[in-house]
């Protein structure tokens, strides 16, 4: 039987809307913690131009290969064993890196050690498209964030929600500029790095004034 996220039922739109965009030239994705598979079948099929690669843990892998199983596309790869705090990160460079609703599932090291990783696999330039529920300076953006964050906590202590300014800092220490933050359905946010191709581009980009968000943070 298939693994199955209503979650991912229910955002899986609203996310390939922004994607459809942000990845527009990009080539090659990597998806980091593809879950239950539900997404990168979805996305993959929408996106014909981008070779999708996802990738989890090894426990995740046959759930991942039987939504490809049930939806091949020419374009999704199959799933690749990743743990982010080890070495057998995937032969890049990749010019776009998804993930979705990992930075509060993992532990603090290990959402460091992921973006460590992104930092080799990338390209230059690169898209990096994160999303999930994040806080704001120690304040969370609703009440049922707030539970949610709790709750986390309550089955295990090292998961939580993350602080936007914490993901944020990791990411630039990465290579990438911060580029929007869209108010995405259920409180959630789908944050979108860039990493230039020189600094040059990077120095035209903020003269310009290209960096600003799209949406509310």
């Amino acid at each position: 039987m298939k693994p199955f996220s209503q979650a991912c039922e229910n955002n899986k739109g609203p996310i390939l809307a922004i994607l459809k965009r942000v990845f527009a030239g990009c080539h090659r994705v990597l998806e980091i913690g593809s879950g239950t598979g539900q997404h990168a079948v979805h996305f993959a099929h929408r996106l014909p131009h981008l070779e999708w690669q996802t990738s989890d843990r090894e426990e995740n892998l046959s759930g991942i290969n039987a939504w490809i199983d049930e939806a091949p596309s020419p374009n999704l790869r199959r799933p690749l064993a990743l743990d982010v705090t080890q070495q057998g990160w995937p032969h890049g460079p990749y010019d776009g890196i998804f993930t979705a609703n990992t930075c509060h599932i993992m532990a603090w090291p290990e959402v460091q050690a992921m973006f460590a990783g992104i930092r080799r696999v990338a390209n230059k330039p690169c898209t990096l498209a994160v999303y999930g529920p994040f806080r704001y300076s120690g304040q969370y953006t609703s009440e049922s964030n707030a539970r949610f964050d709790q709750h986390l906590k309550s089955i295990a202590p090292h998961q939580g929600l993350r602080e936007l300014e914490q993901i944020v800092h990791l990411a630039e220490t990465a290579g990438f500029r911060f580029d929007e933050d869209n108010a995405m359905p259920a409180n959630n946010q789908l944050l979108v790095f860039h990493r230039p191709s020189s600094p040059m581009e990077d120095h035209e980009q903020y003269a310009g004034g290209d960096g600003t968000s799209d949406a509310p943070g």
